[in-house]
């Protein structure tokens, strides 16, 4: 893709000229700064979606673009001036599905649809309490708590899956599944959901629910362990799957789980707030919470799938792992093995974006906007 293609920072600057259209609240502007070096591989750049604190309706965008090393912050407010509140309540999560990028923005219950090239909407799709997001074939497929933000047992509901026609932006059928579903992942034509049980505290839910796509209905579970969170598919048709524990008596622990019959095969003692899996390798970062001691067990862990077993106890090799007060998420570049890591401090004020070279030593950081979270890579256009 050439540099006439991307105009994400152009329409940035456009849009500014345009706030005058939302007359509701003021619109904050891009910023953009060079970080790093420029780099000219088949990866144009990545999107960060940025959280922010509940209830503050500061969940942003930014982008990274790796043929001039510039970062920017804010692109959706100024790429989008006519939408009024902005990105929304809670970013969640976000992937790339061809060239449209959906983000799951939690508590203003919807997924944002974008173009991947501009950041500018598409569409809009409601799901209440939405949470994750992932594709197969035509179809998106979002999890949701069903019900509102409430840590109350006796008001939590049966989460679902609402599958989505990527076409229309439609949905067009829901599958019940457990107690507060979280990440969900394809292997075959099966859907596999980590149920949290989140607002049944104490009584977590314990299972992986197991769904067929082609009747889209759910035709079983497995018994995993408490508190489910985070579930990935790695190339050879496995799962892994993290545990957040009870933060009291039951520590995190990640799994992996055989879809061919179900069976756990594996059990690490590994926390897991966020991971990503490269070739053989996954890669961990995580802040444990434990209640009994009242504090954070940080980590930066890589675990060998093959072998089944962690091979580093810290992918951080030259010190700065100290500057990182709150780990939220990791992601590695594809091609390069880049390793990047957010930081989101206090969780009320802006965070950091860290970049690791393979070997795990320093090439730049930047701030981000608040609680930064995912992020995903965007390729040129051949």
């Amino acid at each position: 893709m050439d540099k006439g293609q991307w105009k994400i920072i152009s329409v940035a600057l456009i849009a500014m000229v345009l706030a005058g259209c939302r007359h509701d609240e003021p619109v904050l502007p891009s910023e953009t700064e060079q970080v790093g070096e420029a780099d000219q591989t088949e990866i144009a750049g990545f999107y960060l979606l940025n959280e922010g604190n509940m209830g503050s309706n500061k969940a942003t965008l930014d982008y990274y673009d790796y043929s001039s090393g510039n970062y920017t912050r804010n692109i959706y407010a100024t790429a989008n001036p006519n939408v009024v509140k902005e990105l929304g309540d809670v970013g969640n999560d976000m992937q790339l599905y061809g060239e449209r990028l959906y983000a799951v923005i939690n508590c203003s219950n919807k997924i944002e649809v974008m173009d991947a090239r501009t950041a500018k909407r598409i569409g809009q799709i409601d799901i209440p309490n939405c949470r994750y997001i992932c594709f197969s074939g035509q179809y998106a497929y979002v999890t949701s708590y069903a019900g509102p933000v409430s840590l109350d047992p006796s008001k939590a509901q049966i989460g679902y899956v609402a599958r989505i026609d990527t076409a229309t932006l439609e949905i067009t059928a829901q599958c019940l599944v457990g107690y507060q579903p979280d990440e969900l992942a394809v292997v075959g034509d099966k859907l596999y959901v980590a149920n949290s049980g989140g607002y049944m505290v104490p009584n977590y839910d314990h299972t992986v629910s197991v769904i067929d796509l082609n009747t889209f209905t759910e035709i079983g579970k497995i018994d995993v362990a408490p508190n489910l969170h985070r579930i990935r598919a790695d190339r050879y048709g496995r799962l892994w799957v993290s545990s957040r524990g009870d933060y009291y008596d039951i520590p995190p622990k990640l799994f992996c789980i055989d879809p061919k019959d179900g069976s756990v095969v594996s059990e690490l003692d590994v926390a897991a707030s966020d991971m990503d899996i490269v070739g053989d390798s996954i890669y961990t970062c995580a802040t444990a919470w434990d209640y009994i001691h009242m504090t954070d067990a940080v980590s930066y862990k890589i675990v060998d799938i093959k072998r089944m077993e962690v091979v580093s106890d810290n992918f951080i090799t030259d010190g700065n792992d100290s500057q990182i007060t709150k780990p939220y998420g990791v992601k590695i570049n594809p091609r390069t093995r880049e390793i990047f890591v957010t930081d989101a401090k206090n969780y009320v004020t802006p965070g950091d974006l860290y970049c690791f070279s393979p070997e795990g030593v320093l090439k730049w950081k930047v701030r981000t906007g608040d609680i930064p979270s995912s992020i995903t890579f965007i390729y040129k256009q051949q």
